[in-house]
């Protein structure tokens, strides 16, 4: 049986990732609108694989006797000033990610709930690899500036890490 306290900060994580695919869905409407299809498609793979963390959450949650709520979700922002300031707030908001998953471990281990750490170390992992996929794309960004863009959007699908697609269809 899912201890409350970790079922609460697992009920609070299926929020945060519902945001999170919906915050990379609209940086994704953002790059298509403004000629960038190779960013486009990066952020909506990105949006899906959130989604995609949001379902295992939900579903561990309800295998361990606990009851997921599908949350209501607030909308994200819709502008953004240039590709690197989008890269730059997805980093912001791995670290975010990482700041609540790290917080989730704390509470398992707290209450002594180590069936639930065990399952999370996944997510601990992944935010690792997150992480240092946005920081190597914004890294390539400051290097070219605001120019040679075309290259960079017609590349940066290769640039996604490789392990995080075929994992978050695991």
């Amino acid at each position: 049986m899912l201890n409350k306290n970790v079922e609460k900060v697992l009920l609070n994580q299926i929020e945060k990732e519902a945001y999170s695919s919906n915050f990379y869905l609209a940086m994704a409407v953002w790059a298509e609108t403004s000629g960038f299809q190779g960013i486009a498609d990066w952020l909506y793979a990105q949006a899906e694989e959130e989604r995609v963390h949001m379902l295992k959450f939900i579903k561990y949650v309800n295998e361990r006797g606990g009851k997921a709520i599908v949350p209501a979700v607030d909308q994200p922002p819709a502008g953004y000033d240039n590709v690197l300031s989008v890269f730059e707030k997805v980093l912001e908001h791995e670290i975010y990610v990482s700041e609540l998953i790290n917080n989730i471990v704390g509470v398992c281990i707290q209450e002594k709930d180590f069936t639930t750490n065990n399952w999370i170390q996944w997510f601990v992992t992944e935010q690792i690899e997150e992480e240092a996929s946005v920081r190597s794309v914004c890294d390539k960004l400051k290097l070219i500036g605001d120019h040679n863009l075309y290259m960079f959007d017609r590349d940066i699908m290769a640039m996604r890490n490789p392990g995080a697609g075929a994992s978050a269809a695991n």
